[in-house]
């Protein structure tokens, strides 16, 4: 039962191209913005779309194929765990948000 604890797994859209940052020694993390929609019928009997943003961390070799193949609008299949941070903004504010740190994607369609 392990293996399913803290487990993501989801697919979606690119909302924009992904960040690609280098930090550290040739380090690399590429953050994707992925759109998930799911439909429902509302009270007037009419159907009604609901859509999620999800920030998605990728990190290592594996941004290499993202930098390559990954752009705007693509369909991507992501596995991951949930991961929680908190941080000070520039004015002293704590802020909270919550990340998927990607184990393996897949891309459900070829870069245009």
């Amino acid at each position: 039962m392990s293996a399913i604890r803290n487990q993501v797994q989801l697919i979606g859209n690119l909302g924009q191209k992904p960040e690609i940052k280098t930090f550290g020694k040739d380090q690399k993390m590429a953050t994707l913005n992925i759109a998930t929609s799911d439909y429902y019928i509302d009270n007037k009997g009419e159907r009604k779309q609901d859509t999620q943003w999800h920030r998605v961390v990728v990190f290592g070799k594996q941004v290499e194929t993202i930098e390559k193949y990954v752009d705007k609008g693509m369909q991507i299949a992501i596995s991951g765990k949930l991961k929680y941070n908190e941080y000070n903004d520039k004015d002293g504010n704590k802020r909270y948000s919550t990340d998927i740190v990607a184990n393996d994607f897949i891309l459900l369609e070829k870069k245009n």
